[in-house]
C-alpha cells in the first residue's frame, strides 16, 4: 500500500505593501485652468464677461462653492460691507438663513421679529429678495440684501416646502432685542398633572444666556419644580462659550462638553469645559431638550453633550447639521475667503456637521402646528395664562417631552424605592 505524503503547508501570500497614489501635479492642474481660461476668452460670445477679473473670481466662487455651503469668496466690497455692518446687528427682520441642498433656505425665525409675525417659517425656502433672484446668490450677498434700516421695507418671495406653495412677505427692518431666554414658567396642571414640570425656551447663545437661564431656574425651583424642558428649536445658535456655561448648569464644574479639530492636531484649541458655578452643584433633576430642523451650531452642541453625558432627554427632529468652524481669510486684492477650518465634536467624539443630532424620541409637527406655535409665541399672555394657552396649542413634541419626564419621576419616586433592598444585597454578594 502506499502511503501519500503529507501535503506541503501552504505558504501565505505575503499582502502586497499597499500603493500610494502619485503625488498631485499641481502645475498640471493649474495649466488645464489656464487653458481653460484662454479657450473661454477667444470663444465666449460676450467680451464683456471674460476679462481676467471676471474670470478668477468666478473660478474662486465656484471652488468654494464645491467644497461645503459654508464656504464663500466675498469679493472687495462686498467683504468691504461685511467690515463695516459686521457690528450693526440691531436691526434686522429676525431670520437666518443657510445653504441647504444647495437652497438658500431660511433655518430659523425669531419669534419677536418682523417676519415671524408677518408669517415666515423655518425652512421656508428663498426664492427673492426683493427682485433678485436667489439661486445664484451666496450666503454673504444674501445677508447684505436682506439688511436695512429700522423701517424701512424688503421683500420676500418664498417657497414653502411642505405646502409647495409660492408666497411672498413685505417686511419691514425693526430694532430687535437680545433677550435669548424666553417663557420661564410651570406647565398647566392640564400638561403636567401631578408633577412639577418646568419650560423655558432659548432662541439664541449670547454673552447673557447661561446667566438668565440660571436666575430663570433659581425661580422656578423656588416654586418646586422637579423636572425641566429646554427649548432649543429654531435656535441658530450663537456664542460656544455661552452654550458651554448653559450645559454647566446641569453638569459637574470642569466637564469637556466640545471639542474642536482640524486638520493640524498641534493646532487644535483646548477642548470647552464647564465653568464653575462659584461652589454651587450642578442642578439634578431629569431634563428633556426640544431641538427641531431649525437647531444649529451651538444649540445642536448643547444638545448633543447633553445626550452624550446621558444627562438629558432629547425630543423632537433630527437638527441642522451645522457643526463646523469658518474663519475669514482676507487676500491681496481686498476680497476675502470664508473657509471651514475645523470642526466641533461631542464629548463622544461624534460630529454634528452635515448629520445633525438625532433624537432619543422622534415627533414632528405638521406646517399648522408651527405657525400656530409661532403665532404663541409672538403674542401670548403671562403667568398662568400663558402656561395654560401653551398647553392648548396642541404641541406634540413639547407633549412627548413632559411625558419621557412624568415616566422618569414615576420611576424615581415608585419603582427605584422598591427595588432599592434587592440592589443593596446584590452589593453585599458582590463584595
Amino acid at each position: 500500500m502506499v502511503v501519500p505524503k503529507p501535503a506541503e503547508p501552504t505558504k501565505a501570500t505575503p499582502t502586497p505593501p499597499a500603493v500610494k497614489p502619485p503625488p498631485e501635479d499641481a502645475y498640471v492642474q493649474m495649466e488645464m485652468l489656464t487653458r481653460a481660461m484662454e479657450m473661454v476668452r477667444q470663444n465666449y460670445v460676450d467680451e464683456s464677461k471674460i476679462t481676467y477679473e471676471e474670470l478668477v473670481e468666478g473660478a474662486l466662487e465656484g471652488m468654494l462653492n464645491r467644497l461645503d455651503p459654508h464656504c464663500e469668496y466675498m469679493g472687495k466690497s462686498l467683504f468691504e460691507d461685511m467690515q463695516r455692518e459686521q457690528s450693526d446687528t440691531s436691526e434686522g427682520i429676525g431670520i437666518t438663513i443657510a445653504l441647504r441642498q444647495n437652497v438658500l433656505t431660511i433655518i430659523t425665525v425669531r419669534e419677536d421679529g418682523p417676519a415671524n409675525a408677518a408669517g415666515v417659517l423655518s425652512g421656508d425656502q428663498l426664492v427673492r429678495i426683493n427682485e433678485v433672484l436667489t439661486d445664484s446668490v451666496g450666503i454673504a450677498e444674501a445677508m447684505q440684501l436682506l439688511k436695512g434700516k429700522a423701517g424701512e421695507e424688503v421683500r420676500l418671495t418664498v417657497r414653502r416646502p411642505g405646502t409647495k406653495q409660492f408666497l411672498e412677505f413685505k417686511v419691514k427692518h425693526e430694532t430687535l432685542t437680545e433677550t435669548s431666554v424666553h417663557d420661564p414658567m410651570l406647565l398647566a396642571q392640564k400638561m403636567a398633572g401631578e408633577f412639577k414640570i418646568g419650560y423655558a425656551r432659548i432662541s439664541q447663545f449670547n454673552q447673557p444666556t447661561a446667566r438668565d437661564l440660571s436666575k430663570a431656574l433659581d425661580e422656578l425651583e423656588k416654586e418646586g419644580m422637579q423636572a425641566f424642558v429646554l427649548d432649543l428649536r429654531n435656535n441658530p445658535g450663537g456664542l460656544v462659550d455661552s452654550s458651554v456655561a448653559v450645559c454647566g448648569e446641569f453638569l459637574p464644574e470642569g466637564t469637556v462638553v466640545v471639542t474642536t479639530e482640524g486638520r493640524v492636531a498641534s493646532q487644535n484649541p483646548p477642548p470647552f469645559r464647564t465653568p464653575s458655578r462659584n461652589g454651587k452643584e450642578p442642578r439634578k433633576y431629569p431634563i428633556a431638550v426640544l431641538i427641531n430642523h431649525g437647531s444649529a451650531s451651538a444649540s445642536e452642541l448643547t444638545a448633543g453633550a447633553l445626550q452624550d453625558l446621558k444627562r438629558a432627554i432629547v425630543v423632537g427632529t433630527t437638527s441642522f447639521g451645522k457643526g463646523s468652524v469658518q474663519t475669514i481669510l482676507p487676500m491681496k486684492n481686498g476680497a476675502a475667503m470664508r473657509l471651514t477650518t475645523a470642526k466641533y465634536y461631542t464629548p463622544s467624539h461624534r460630529t454634528i456637521h452635515e448629520n445633525g443630532v438625532e433624537p432619543n424620541i422622534v415627533s414632528a409637527l405638521t406646517t399648522e402646528q408651527e405657525l400656530r406655535i409661532s403665532k404663541w409665541r409672538a403674542s401670548h399672555g403671562t403667568g398662568e395664562a400663558a402656561a395654560l394657552e401653551l398647553a392648548g396649542l396642541g404641541d406634540q413634541q413639547l407633549e412627548r417631552a413632559v411625558d419621557s419626564l412624568k415616566g422618569v419621576l414615576v420611576f424615581d419616586a415608585f419603582v427605584a424605592p422598591a427595588l432599592a433592598p434587592a440592589a443593596k444585597l446584590l452589593e453585599k454578594k458582590s463584595e
